[in-house]
C-alpha cells in the first residue's frame, strides 16, 4: 500500500522524505520491522518507541511516525503527529481496510459486568441467526475459534486485525468490551460504535500503570459516548450524568428501579438440579417475561442491558428470550453439571465486594448449606484477604481455605490472613492447601440442597507459583473427578 493512501485520515506534518513510497508492513514493535515497514513510535509506561528508531531503520523501515523531531538518513519519510497512539489506531484501520465499517459493532464499558453482558449479547445475536465476533477479558472469539489476547481491549493494530478476520469469516456483528485503558491509550480511536453501552462505575483501576485518579478513570469511560451512533446507559448508577455529560449521540436508558426506556422488575429465583437462574419481567420496547440461565439480581441487570442493546440492534424478542435461556459464561456464576441434588458453581469473585454480592445472592436461594472455597492472591493486599474472609464468614456455613495464585508467598501464610477476617463472624472453616484436593473434598461432602461456590479463579486456567504459571482448570478437576466416581 502506498503511504499516501495509508495516511489519508491522519493529521501530520511531513518532516522528511516523500509520501510516494510503498509500505510493506505497519509495525509498532521494532523487533518485527521488515524492509519497507512504517514504524510507529509509541510512548509507553516503561519504553519509548523513539529510542528504537535506529533498530527500526537498520531492519529496513521506510517511514516513521513520531511525536517529536528526529534525525534520519535521506530518503526516509518522517510524519510527525501530536499523538502516535491515535495515529496507530487510524493507520491500523486503514491498513486492514476499515473492517469495523463492515459490521455492527457494539461496545460495552463499565467497572463490572462487561464480560457477562458480552456473552449474553453474543448468545442473543446468535439465537437470531447472526455470526458474531467477541473481544474481551477472556480473549477473542470468531465462530468456534478462541484467540488469546494480551488485553481486554487489544492494542489498535491487533484490534483491527481481529476485525478483519471477523469480517472475512462472515461476522455481521461484533460485541466487545471497551476498557478504560483501551480509551486512555487510544486503542479504540477512530472506531464509531454502532451502539455504546454504559453499565456502571465504581472506584477501581486507580494506581500506578492504570489511572492517576478516579476522575481520570471516569473521563476515560465517558469517551464511549463521543464515538458512537447510539448510547445505552444505566440510570441507576450515580455516575451516569458525569459519564454522559459530553455525549455526542442520542441516549437510551435502562433501569432496575426508576423510570427508563427499558426496565426490569418482578425478579424471582428459580432453582432445580444443575440450574440456578432468574425469572424477570421487562417493560419497554422489548417487553415480556424472560428466563435467565444465571442467578442473581446483578446478572438480571446485565441481562437487561443485553436485551436493550439487542432491541436497538433490531433483534426480535423471541431470539432474545432463546439466547438468555441458554447463555453460559465461563467463570461467571458458571453452574457445573453434578449427579446429585446440589449445586456447584465457579465464579471469578476475588475481592470483598464481589464476594459479598455473590454469596448474599446465593443465600437468597435458601440452600441447605452454603459452602465457599477460595484462597488469596500472593503479592497482593492483605486487606483484601481479611475482607474476603469476613464476607465468607458472614454468608457461608463453611469456608474451605485453599490455594489461589500464591506467587512468592506461602499458601499457609496467606490463609492465616484470611482467618483474621473469618474470626470477625466466628466463621467455620477447614484448610486444604491443594486446590484440586479441596474441590474433590467438597464434592464428597456435598448434601442435597447444598450450594458450593468455587471462587477467585473463574475463567483462569493456571496457578502462579514462584513466577511460573502451572496449568490448572477447576472445571476439568470437577469433570474428571465426577467421571471417575461414575466409573466406580
Amino acid at each position: 500500500m502506498k503511504l499516501t493512501e495509508l495516511v489519508k485520515n491522519l493529521n501530520y506534518i511531513l518532516d522528511a522524505g516523500s509520501l510516494d513510497v510503498e509500505i510493506s508492513a505497519l509495525e509498532y514493535d521494532s523487533r518485527k520491522v521488515v524492509p519497507g515497514s512504517l514504524f510507529v513510535c509509541l510512548t509507553g509506561f516503561q519504553a519509548d518507541g523513539h529510542d528504537y528508531i535506529p533498530k527500526a531503520l537498520e531492519a529496513g523501515a521506510a517511514a516513521l511516525v513520531v511525536e517529536r523531531e528526529v534525525e534520519v538518513p535521506e530518503g526516509i519519510a518522517v510524519l510527525r503527529v501530536t499523538d502516535s497512539r491515535t495515529a496507530l489506531a487510524l493507520l491500523s484501520a486503514a491498513w486492514f481496510g476499515h473492517p469495523a465499517r463492515e459490521m455492527t459493532v457494539i461496545g460495552l464499558t463499565g467497572t463490572k459486568g462487561k464480560t457477562t453482558t458480552a456473552h449474553m449479547l453474543k448468545a442473543i445475536l446468535e439465537a437470531a441467526g447472526h455470526r458474531v465476533g467477541m473481544i474481551g477479558t477472556i480473549g477473542a472469539v470468531i465462530g468456534g475459534e478462541r484467540i488469546t489476547t494480551k488485553n481486554t481491549t487489544p492494542e489498535s493494530y491487533e484490534l483491527h486485525s481481529l476485525f478483519r478476520r471477523m469480517a472475512d469469516a462472515g461476522c455481521s456483528h461484533v460485541v466487545m468490551e471497551a476498557s478504560s485503558q483501551g480509551f486512555k491509550l487510544r486503542r479504540t480511536a477512530g472506531i464509531q460504535f454502532d451502539i455504546g453501552v454504559f453499565l456502571n462505575l465504581s472506584p477501581d483501576h486507580v494506581g500506578p500503570g492504570e489511572h492517576e485518579s478516579f476522575e481520570e478513570y471516569l473521563q476515560c469511560k465517558s469517551l464511549m459516548f463521543r464515538q458512537c451512533k447510539q448510547g445505552l446507559v444505566n440510570i441507576d448508577d450515580e455516575h451516569t450524568p458525569a459519564v454522559t455529560a459530553g455525549a455526542l449521540c442520542p441516549l437510551t436508558t435502562f433501569s432496575m428501579a426508576g423510570e427508563a426506556s427499558y426496565r426490569a422488575d418482578g425478579i424471582a429465583e428459580e432453582r432445580r438440579p444443575s440450574f440456578l437462574g432468574s425469572r424477570f419481567s421487562v417493560s419497554g420496547p422489548m417487553s415480556g417475561e424472560f428466563l435467565l440461565d444465571m442467578p442473581g439480581r446483578f446478572n438480571v441487570e446485565n441481562a437487561l442491558a443485553a436485551l436493550a442493546a439487542a432491541d436497538l440492534a433490531g433483534i426480535s424478542r423471541e431470539a432474545a428470550a432463546r439466547g438468555l435461556e441458554t447463555v453460559q459464561v465461563k467463570g461467571r456464576t458458571q453452574i457445573l453439571p453434578t449427579p446429585g441434588h446440589y449445586t456447584l458453581l465457579i465464579d471469578y469473585a476475588h475481592n470483598a465486594v464481589s464476594t459479598e454480592n455473590l454469596l448474599s445472592m446465593l443465600r437468597a436461594y435458601g440452600p441447605h448449606r452454603l459452602i465457599c472455597l477460595f484462597g488469596g492472591g500472593g503479592n497482593r493486599s492483605r486487606l483484601r484477604r481479611y475482607d474476603m474472609g469476613e464476607m465468607s464468614a458472614k454468608y457461608a456455613d463453611l469456608t474451605v481455605l485453599t490455594m489461589d495464585n500464591p506467587r512468592d508467598e506461602e499458601v499457609e501464610a496467606i490463609n492465616e490472613d484470611i482467618k483474621v477476617g473469618l474470626a470477625r463472624h466466628n466463621g467455620k472453616y477447614i484448610s486444604i492447601p491443594d486446590r484440586a484436593e479441596a474441590i474433590r473434598w467438597v464434592i464428597d461432602q456435598a448434601q442435597d440442597g447444598d450450594i458450593i461456590a468455587l471462587i477467585g479463579k473463574g475463567h483462569e486456567e493456571y496457578q502462579e507459583i514462584r513466577g511460573v504459571k502451572h496449568f490448572f482448570s477447576e472445571e476439568q478437576v470437577v469433570r474428571d473427578y465426577l467421571a471417575g466416581k461414575d466409573r466406580k
